[in-house]
């Protein structure tokens, strides 16, 4: 079985970041990109992909994104400029 899970950061156009969970990055980043993705990014087009992580479960990447969810805007990109892959230990981003 593929290893098609991942977690994704999107930069809006206002500045703040929407984190999401999908099983394909680019279909997923074209529905946001239409107005028809996640209520959060319709009033804040475009978005831009900063990250992504592929994890060989589902199981996996919904833990990683309820983790990266509870972490600050500053924890957020200091996670896609260090593309740290085990990261999201809030204490390790400080």
């Amino acid at each position: 079985m593929e290893n098609n899970h991942y977690v994704y950061i999107l930069e809006c156009r206002d500045g703040t970041l929407y984190t999401g969970y999908t099983n394909n990055v680019q279909k997923r980043l074209q529905v946001h990109s239409s107005g028809k993705g996640a209520k959060y990014t319709r009033g804040r087009l475009p978005v831009t992909l900063i990250y992504e992580k592929q994890f060989t479960n589902k199981s996996e990447a919904l833990k990683e994104e309820y983790k990266i969810k509870k972490l600050t805007k500053q924890q957020k990109l200091k996670l896609v400029k260090t593309r740290d892959a085990k990261v999201v230990d809030s204490e390790k981003l400080s």
